[in-house]
């Protein structure tokens, strides 16, 4: 399954603690965490880290390949695929339908979508509590895949079969990239727009992410600058994912809107991270409605707001973060909302070690 938020993260969270206490009041671990990434590099670890305080850069660099195969050096301004991460961007386009008067949050997706599933709230889909089943598998089972599927083609095959619900909206958390599709379709349905088109128009263009975009296949090969994701092969040598079979739903689902295929840069990211501390995009009310976790049928809370996992530190305050986990691509941005820290990690080779070479940093800054 892709986007799939990283299981062993509350793990990380303790040694991004002791990172970013130490970060920001020393400029002198500056150079160990340095050669702390070098070497994560000399393992084999391809990718880009930005670090930030009050929306400037503390530390960025780029260690690997943005090809492997041509052996082309990785640039910290190259783009990646975000995965995932562009769930928070989706949540933002709805967060914005909603501020204009065109959608609620407590709507039921069936206003504005033929879809067989019923009592399911817009909230319910931001937050991955709706217990919709897993539209890949469908497609997955039935699709003619020398075709491209869109949006449209997904919701009529989730009409057409109708697998069953995974569990009654609201009772449990559970991580939906079905609900992300339906929230694009929601967007266009409301604005009568196209969702890619509305992205560059509403957040891209105005915070001058010019690096950063909802690409087709052909457009990201049309990029030079763009940072191919890297499996192994059977030889071990890092490989274009897509020569991969359990890579092709990146083709044939190459249409879909919502859930993933944003790419961008680190620090088009960066740009993104700070407009969320201003009112630029909504008001800081809505924000905090992204950033609060969400009540549950029985009472409890998920972590899980509007396109943000939430953690809460006693040190550090509030933490949102989200990951993304693509062929070749894995991907992390983590926001101390509190203190105005960020830190932003690319890979594009997705790395098998990827938090012990990130562990190995934060080691290394919390002994200086």
């Amino acid at each position: 399954m892709p986007y799939r938020i990283i299981p062993s993260f509350a793990a990380l969270m303790l040694l991004f603690v002791l990172f970013f206490s130490g970060l920001f009041h020393s400029h002198a671990q500056v150079s160990p965490f340095e050669k702390g990434f070098s070497e994560a590099g000399e393992k084999g670890f391809s990718g880009v880290i930005l670090i930030a305080e009050n929306g400037k850069i503390v530390f960025e660099k780029a260690v690997g390949y943005r090809s492997f195969e041509t052996n082309t050096p990785l640039l910290s301004t190259d783009i990646f695929e975000l995965a995932s991460v562009s769930k928070q961007f989706t949540a933002m386009m709805v967060m914005m339908c909603a501020e204009k008067g065109l959608l609620g949050y407590d709507d039921l997706a069936e206003k504005y979508l033929d879809i067989p599933y019923k009592g399911i709230s817009i909230r319910q889909l931001l937050s991955h509590t709706n217990g919709l089943p897993d539209y890949q598998a469908v497609m997955d089972q039935h699709w003619d895949k020398t075709k491209v599927a869109s949006n449209a083609d997904i919701l009529e095959y989730l009409r057409r079969y109708q697998p069953p619900m995974l569990a009654k909206p609201g009772e449990k958390y559970e991580y939906s990239n079905t609900g992300y599709v339906f929230l694009a379709s929601i967007v266009e349905k409301v604005t009568g727009k196209d969702f890619i088109e509305l992205s560059r128009a509403w957040i891209f263009h105005p915070l001058g992410m010019k690096n950063t975009d909802i690409r087709t296949l052909s457009e990201k090969a049309a990029v030079p600058n763009f940072a191919a994701g890297h499996l192994k092969d059977d030889s071990g040598r890092y490989v274009n994912a897509n020569r991969f079979h359990a890579s092709d739903y990146t083709v044939w689902l190459g249409n879909r809107k919502g859930p993933g295929r944003i790419s961008s840069t680190a620090q088009d990211l960066l740009k993104w991270d700070q407009a969320l501390y201003n009112e630029k995009l909504v008001s800081k009310a809505t924000l905090e409605a992204a950033f609060s976790p969400t009540r549950l049928n029985d009472g409890s809370f998920s972590n899980y707001g509007f396109g943000w996992e939430i953690q809460q530190d006693p040190k550090l305050g509030k933490i949102v973060l989200h990951t993304g986990d693509n062929p070749g691509y894995k991907t992390i941005i983590v926001r101390l909302i509190e203190q105005n820290k960020t830190l932003i990690l690319l890979n594009n080779n997705a790395h098998e070690h990827m938090q012990d070479l990130v562990n190995l940093q934060l080691g290394i800054l919390a002994k200086n």
